[in-house]
């Protein structure tokens, strides 16, 4: 009796360590595995169909090919972090129709293939942060249509063709830090109405577009912290119709005058915005005020600018006044001097 309750006991343990690729470690009836930093080059081919959560970071897999997941077809979560991951090639994940997170984070990926998106329709959770991206394409993130939060944080993206977001209409969390932008163009987030962080600090951008921020209603958290800005329009930021968004906009090189004052003046009185660090904001020129606060040399700005208007004002008023008291007092001269010659009873040719 004991001998035929060991074998179908002894069946199973086998035939689960079959299901397990080799080197990995198996749990949940397989459901879980994890073939974390086992020095892979490739995808294990004996990956078990049921599979929910399939964590392969810390390998050597260099590229990801386009047979590499055929048959996961239950596939929940992909970590593919730190695995030295070169080239992604299209349509690689496209089976992958069930995938809700993908970690590709820590690799060397410098260009997403123009399908990469391509059957990743319930994807909630993507991260390629820590890469060496340059552009994003208009069509490689298209089909991403419930994706949640995206981070692309600490690449080298100069380029965002304006459409690259288009289909993310379910974008919360969009991380941009870490990049080399230059301009926060105009169109670009236009169907993300339900964006409620924003991360574009530590980029080189220059200039908002004044309709760049206006399709945001629910933005509570913007950061543009360490670009390059050095003023701003009132109008941008007017355009934001949100109920409640704080701003982070220090460590820039800010041109600190009385037009810098009076747009920070009409953000600090518009209820829902929110300058979280207006006091850290400092100037970069003029060089006398290098390194100053704005927020205590406000006032000060504007007085200097008003006395030097005041002085200037004035300095024309007193040559205008004295033009034409001048120009009065030569008139009556010279109605004095006619007068005179009015009144001489002898013409000076007869007096010859």
């Amino acid at each position: 009796m004991l001998c035929v309750i060991f074998l179908p006991i002894a069946f199973l343990v086998v035939g689960s360590t079959k299901l397990c690729p080799h080197q990995c470690s198996c749990y949940d009836a397989s459901e879980l595995v994890d073939c974390r930093s086992r020095g892979f080059t490739h995808i294990p081919h004996s990956i078990p169909h049921g599979t929910w959560l399939l964590d392969l970071s810390g390998n050597k897999l260099s590229e990801l090919r386009s047979t590499s997941f055929t048959g996961i077809w239950a596939l929940r979560v992909l970590l593919l972090s730190q695995s030295n991951m070169q080239v992604v090639h299209s349509k690689a994940l496209s089976s992958l129709t069930f995938l809700e997170k993908l970690d590709l984070a820590y690799n060397e990926l410098r260009a997403l293939p123009s399908d990469f998106s391509h059957g990743l329709t319930t994807l909630k959770d993507l991260k390629l942060s820590h890469n060496a991206l340059e552009r994003l394409e208009s069509h490689a993130l298209e089909d991403l249509e419930s994706l949640e939060r995206l981070d692309l944080s600490h690449n080298h993206i100069q380029v965002i063709e304006v459409g690259a977001f288009r289909g993310l209409t379910m974008l919360r969390h969009l991380n941009l830090a870490w990049n080399q932008l230059t301009v926060l163009q105009g169109g670009l987030l236009t169907m993300q109405q339900g964006l409620g962080v924003l991360l574009l600090n530590h980029n080189n951008i220059s200039k908002i577009e004044t309709e760049a921020l206006a399709p945001l209603q629910t933005l509570t958290i913007l950061n543009l912290e360490a670009n390059q800005l050095r003023s701003l329009k009132f109008k941008t930021f007017l355009n934001l119709q949100t109920p409640s968004t704080h701003l982070q906009m220090s460590e820039n090189p800010w041109t600190c005058d009385c037009e810098l004052h009076r747009v920070f003046s009409k953000i600090l009185h518009v209820r829902h915005l929110h300058v979280d660090d207006y006091m850290n904001i400092t100037c970069h020129l003029p060089l006398l005020l290098s390194g100053a606060s704005l927020g205590l040399m406000h006032s000060q700005l504007c007085i200097a600018e008003t006395a030097t208007v005041l002085v200037i004002t004035g300095t024309v008023m007193v040559t205008v006044v004295a033009a034409l008291v001048m120009a009065e007092r030569k008139r009556k001269k010279q109605k004095m001097s006619l007068e005179k010659q009015g009144n001489d009873p002898m013409p000076w040719e007869s007096r010859k």
